[in-house]
Protein backbone atom coordinates (compact mmCIF):
# COMPACT_ATOMS: atom_id res chain seq x y z
CA UNK A 1 0.00 0.00 0.00
CA UNK A 2 1.25 2.99 -1.00
CA UNK A 3 -1.27 5.89 -0.02
CA UNK A 4 -1.36 7.89 3.21
CA UNK A 5 -3.69 10.15 4.47
CA UNK A 6 -2.45 13.55 2.87
CA UNK A 7 -4.99 15.73 3.39
CA UNK A 8 -8.81 16.92 4.34
CA UNK A 9 -10.68 19.53 2.39
CA UNK A 10 -13.02 21.21 4.28
CA UNK A 11 -16.14 23.03 2.05
CA UNK A 12 -15.93 26.79 3.80
CA UNK A 13 -18.30 29.86 3.63
CA UNK A 14 -15.07 32.09 4.88
CA UNK A 15 -11.66 30.48 5.25
CA UNK A 16 -10.77 33.20 7.61
CA UNK A 17 -13.36 32.45 10.35
CA UNK A 18 -12.95 28.51 9.32
CA UNK A 19 -8.94 28.46 9.78
CA UNK A 20 -9.70 30.58 13.07
CA UNK A 21 -12.12 27.66 14.49
CA UNK A 22 -9.72 24.63 13.36
CA UNK A 23 -6.37 26.35 14.42
CA UNK A 24 -7.75 26.44 17.95
CA UNK A 25 -9.80 23.39 17.95
CA UNK A 26 -6.78 21.16 17.08
CA UNK A 27 -3.94 23.52 17.73
CA UNK A 28 -3.29 23.42 14.30
CA UNK A 29 -1.23 26.37 12.37
CA UNK A 30 -1.12 28.28 8.81
CA UNK A 31 1.12 26.92 6.41
CA UNK A 32 3.87 29.41 5.92
CA UNK A 33 2.25 31.61 2.62
CA UNK A 34 -0.99 29.45 2.60
CA UNK A 35 -3.88 30.28 4.90
CA UNK A 36 -6.15 28.07 3.78
CA UNK A 37 -3.84 25.18 4.70
CA UNK A 38 -3.38 24.29 8.03
CA UNK A 39 -0.68 22.13 9.72
CA UNK A 40 0.19 20.11 12.46
CA UNK A 41 2.87 22.42 14.06
CA UNK A 42 4.90 18.62 14.30
CA UNK A 43 5.16 17.75 10.88
CA UNK A 44 2.56 14.65 12.25
CA UNK A 45 -1.24 14.27 10.93
CA UNK A 46 -3.12 15.44 7.88
CA UNK A 47 -3.42 19.14 6.51
CA UNK A 48 -6.70 20.39 6.58
CA UNK A 49 -7.13 22.10 3.45
CA UNK A 50 -10.15 24.98 4.02
CA UNK A 51 -12.07 25.86 0.23
CA UNK A 52 -15.23 27.80 -0.86
CA UNK A 53 -15.41 26.13 -3.87
CA UNK A 54 -14.77 22.61 -3.29
CA UNK A 55 -16.91 19.74 -1.89
CA UNK A 56 -15.71 18.10 1.49
CA UNK A 57 -13.58 15.16 1.03
CA UNK A 58 -10.48 13.16 1.41
CA UNK A 59 -7.08 13.39 -0.25
CA UNK A 60 -5.01 10.09 -0.62
CA UNK A 61 -0.94 10.99 -1.57
CA UNK A 62 0.39 8.36 -3.29
CA UNK A 63 4.10 7.70 -2.82
CA UNK A 64 6.10 8.00 -6.13
CA UNK A 65 8.65 6.36 -5.24
CA UNK A 66 6.37 2.82 -4.46
CA UNK A 67 3.61 3.31 -6.73
CA UNK A 68 2.01 5.46 -9.30
CA UNK A 69 -1.52 7.16 -9.15
CA UNK A 70 -2.62 4.69 -11.93
CA UNK A 71 -1.73 1.55 -10.38
CA UNK A 72 -3.27 3.06 -6.70
CA UNK A 73 -6.43 4.30 -8.34
CA UNK A 74 -6.88 0.13 -9.88
CA UNK A 75 -5.99 -1.11 -6.77
CA UNK A 76 -8.85 0.78 -4.40
CA UNK A 77 -11.08 -0.01 -7.47
CA UNK A 78 -10.66 -3.91 -7.14
CA UNK A 79 -11.32 -3.32 -3.44
CA UNK A 80 -15.00 -1.09 -4.33
CA UNK A 81 -14.18 2.14 -5.06
CA UNK A 82 -16.10 3.90 -8.12
CA UNK A 83 -13.88 6.22 -10.21
CA UNK A 84 -16.50 9.27 -10.80
CA UNK A 85 -16.94 11.13 -14.28
CA UNK A 86 -15.33 14.68 -13.49
CA UNK A 87 -14.17 17.68 -15.44
CA UNK A 88 -10.49 17.55 -14.57
CA UNK A 89 -8.26 20.55 -15.03
CA UNK A 90 -5.57 20.78 -17.50
CA UNK A 91 -2.58 18.78 -16.22
CA UNK A 92 -4.30 17.72 -13.09
CA UNK A 93 -2.20 15.32 -10.58
CA UNK A 94 -5.52 13.87 -9.15
CA UNK A 95 -7.70 10.88 -9.89
CA UNK A 96 -11.50 11.39 -8.04
CA UNK A 97 -12.94 8.12 -6.28
CA UNK A 98 -16.13 7.46 -4.56
CA UNK A 99 -15.92 5.04 -1.64
CA UNK A 100 -18.84 1.99 -1.16
CA UNK A 101 -20.91 4.10 0.64
CA UNK A 102 -20.58 7.00 -2.24
CA UNK A 103 -18.40 9.03 -0.19
CA UNK A 104 -15.62 11.15 -2.23
CA UNK A 105 -11.86 11.16 -2.02
CA UNK A 106 -8.73 11.95 -4.29
CA UNK A 107 -5.97 9.84 -5.36
CA UNK A 108 -3.22 12.85 -5.68
CA UNK A 109 0.33 12.99 -6.60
Amino acid sequence: MSVTFGSLVLKVSNISRAAEFWSKALGYIPKEGRPEFLVSPDGKGPEIHLDEDDRTHLDLSVDPAASSVEAEVARLISLGATRLEWEYPHHADFVVLADTEGNLFCVIR
